[in-house]
């Protein structure tokens, strides 16, 4: 069985989703969950997580909704506005919405520093209070932000999408496996296995590169902090779904059966409190 903890939901508005180009021609159109029932049927996939990609409350709102329509989406990644002074309120607000099991912000379109800057900062400490996670979105040039917020605050509940997007065009990784040794050292912090498909040329899947990638993430953060994801629908750029899915259980047929589960179920179930 299979929980795909990163999946999104859309109905594409060229104006709101400007972030989805003329060249994602593959994306530009809406992604409900009716399109996504085909891979649950398809892949053994009991169910997943669905997280934001807009930056406001009624994406929240939206994703909520289509949750308690399908009962395969087993919990929603919200937005939230880390730096509103009325956050408190509106987490209270939330807490009977057990289908919220965390939220997260685009901090890679953000400048530097802008998850360490103290109104952020309290936004994700309050998080913490009301048990949500936090997802960090970041690109693998600004993963120090990621250590540096990781350090400041070992309690929260986190999770790294997409690997911390390694650089697959040009594998320059050394910046990269600096921080995510450093980001592994927090017993709190999982790693999502996911995005990778879209780091380096859409156009080709090499495979011996994102073996690369999996091998060192996997000996930092050890399998039980480890993830799977799809990135469903964008991942559609550089590849599809029944690819994805065969890579990474290739990679996996190197761990016993128990492994496996914990990477492909048991892990998302316990980081999302499913």
């Amino acid at each position: 069985m299979i929980i795909d903890s990163h999946v999104h939901f859309w109905k594409f508005d060229p104006i709101r989703d400007a972030w989805i180009t003329n060249e994602m021609t593959a994306i530009r159109r809406d992604f409900l969950p009716e399109d996504f029932s085909f891979y649950v049927n398809e892949n053994q996939v009991e169910g997943c997580i669905s997280v934001q990609a807009d930056q406001s409350d009624e994406e929240t709102s939206f994703l909520l909704n289509l949750a308690k329509e399908n009962p395969f989406i087993k919990g929603i990644v919200g937005w939230i506005d880390l730096t509103s002074e009325k956050m408190e309120e509106s987490l209270q607000n939330y807490q009977s919405e057990k289908l919220i099991k965390g939220f997260r912000h685009i901090a890679e379109g953000e400048e530097m520093g802008f998850l360490l800057q103290e109104n952020a900062l309290n936004g994700i400490k309050t998080l913490h209070q009301f048990n949500y996670t936090f997802d960090i979105l970041l690109r693998h040039h600004q993963l120090l932000d990621a250590v540096k917020l990781s350090e400041k605050l070992p309690d929260q509940c986190f999770i790294l999408d997409h690997c911390g997007k390694p650089d697959l065009k040009t594998n320059d990784l050394k910046d990269w496996k600096s921080n995510i040794s450093e980001l592994a050292k927090n017993p709190n912090m999982y790693c999502k296995i996911s995005g990778l498909l879209t780091q380096g040329n859409w156009n080709l899947i090499d495979e011996k590169s994102i073996f690369e990638i999996l091998d060192f993430v996997f000996s930092q953060f050890g399998i039980k902090r480890l993830v799977f994801g799809s990135d469903w629908p964008v991942m559609l750029l550089g590849g599809n779904y029944a690819l994805w899915i065969g890579l990474i259980s290739k990679y996996l047929n190197q761990f016993s059966k128990e492994d496996q589960e914990l990477f492909f179920f048991g892990n998302a179930v316990k980081f999302y409190n499913l």
